[in-house]
């Protein structure tokens, strides 16, 4: 089984197959940065983001892949802000719904293949396992609700499509948690933060290694095998904790590389921390079947904290 590859490989692996053309929507967002370099070693690529598309008006978007004719199109664009969903929900339902309707259509016309990226918060968080694949959906929001619809027309479109539901992304690009954190921990000396709600930190290249692994693993299947990598997989880094312990491995990695204000970290409980949106209490995804699928080993969030606090701070 292998592991994924923390950086870009210096060179595509020879194959003999004809170059895939592919489309990526979401230019600027955390994952499709760190999609781009590597899916240019699979094929032709266009990148296409909201100065290109308006995701808000889902049937512009058909023009624009019909002229392209791509043979893989990978969405990385997304309604993301939780809590605005509450008082947005047809924004939200038209960028993270209606746009995957149209995508899967054209898709489906072109024989196109539609890499789509979904969330844990598909689910109500009242489990005490890791959720499966194969588990009931019962989304607790708006955002929640708009991303299983969008997973939902995605499937009925016909398309073929890999779905990956992820959780907790960050990188050094975007607005993300850690990297509030990170800016509050050298501005305070606490930050009081949620212990009672549990997922996996995941980084956007851990999904973008993982995406890019397993769209090899298409393109080189045999078209009768491809069936089988179909479907709805859960692409989170190993291991789980709460947004506090989260945290806590932000401001202890910031220790070792800066000086940082903040000297404790206390934990709360939701209730503590009222949000328009209601999250899951425990939304922890088990991703040994994407592992099984493609081969494939995905970390665990820590080391991935570490790096990317390095980074940041080493960026200033």
């Amino acid at each position: 089984m292998s592991s994924l590859p923390l950086t870009t490989p210096s060179t595509p692996p020879a194959t003999s197959r004809p170059t895939p053309r592919i489309l990526l929507f979401g230019k600027g967002g955390q994952v499709a940065t760190e999609l781009t370099p590597l899916l240019m070693l699979l094929g032709e690529l266009r990148v296409l983001g909201p100065e290109d598309c308006d995701f808000a008006n889902p049937s512009g978007l058909a023009p624009i892949i019909a002229e392209y004719a791509p043979n893989i199109i990978v969405n990385g664009a997304a309604y993301t802000a939780v809590d605005k969903a509450e008082s947005e929900p047809e924004l939200a339902a038209a960028v993270n719904a209606g746009a995957l309707a149209v995508i899967g259509k054209a898709a489906r016309a072109l024989g196109a293949l539609v890499v789509h990226y979904s969330t844990d918060y598909v689910f109500d968080g009242t489990s005490s396992t890791s959720y499966t694949e194969s588990d009931t959906p019962n989304p607790k929001s708006v955002y929640g609700s708009t991303k299983l619809q969008g997973e939902r027309l995605l499937q009925d479109s016909g398309a073929d499509h890999m779905i990956f539901r992820t959780a907790w992304v960050y990188s050094s690009v975007g607005k993300n948690f850690l990297k509030t954190m990170l800016k509050l921990a050298a501005e305070r000396e606490e930050l009081r933060v949620v212990s009672d709600q549990f997922g996996s930190p995941t980084h956007a290249r851990t999904i973008a290694a993982g995406t890019v692994l397993a769209l090899k693993t298409w393109l080189d299947a045999a078209p009768a095998a491809r069936p089988a990598l179909q479907g709805i997989f859960n692409l989170v880094a190993s291991g789980n904790c709460s947004w506090c312990d989260f945290t806590n491995s932000i401001v202890e990695s910031a220790r070792t590389f800066t000086e940082i204000r903040c000297g404790k970290v206390t934990p709360i409980a939701t209730a503590d921390y009222p949000t328009p949106a209601k999250r899951p209490t425990f939304s922890v995804l088990d991703n040994s079947h994407f592992c099984k699928t493609f081969g494939l080993h995905l970390p665990n969030w820590r080391p991935m904290v570490s790096l990317t606090v390095h980074d940041l701070v080493s960026a200033r």
